[in-house]
């Protein structure tokens, strides 16, 4: 079974795909040129000691994105 959450309330270890963006969000073109863009499997590392920014993995590399960024990515998470 698979659900879609916002990348903000995953958690550590997850690993998930990109469905979209919220709509109305105006940060999407800054997300997507990070590599961002819907079908791109990612995996949350870790977030922050005070919650803020997360670490995730995306394409082969690092990326830390903030809490605010995160709530705009719907991602779908694979049931186990």
């Amino acid at each position: 079974m698979s659900s879609v959450q916002l990348l903000s309330e995953l958690s550590a270890g997850t690993e998930a795909e990109i469905r979209g963006f919220h709509p109305g969000c105006k940060e999407v073109q800054r997300l997507r040129e990070m590599g961002l863009l819907p079908g791109t499997k990612i995996k949350l590392i870790r977030w922050a000691p005070l919650g803020d920014p997360l670490e995730i993995k995306v394409r082969g590399y690092n990326l830390s994105l903030r809490r605010h960024e995160a709530e705009h990515v719907e991602v779908m998470v694979s049931g186990r």
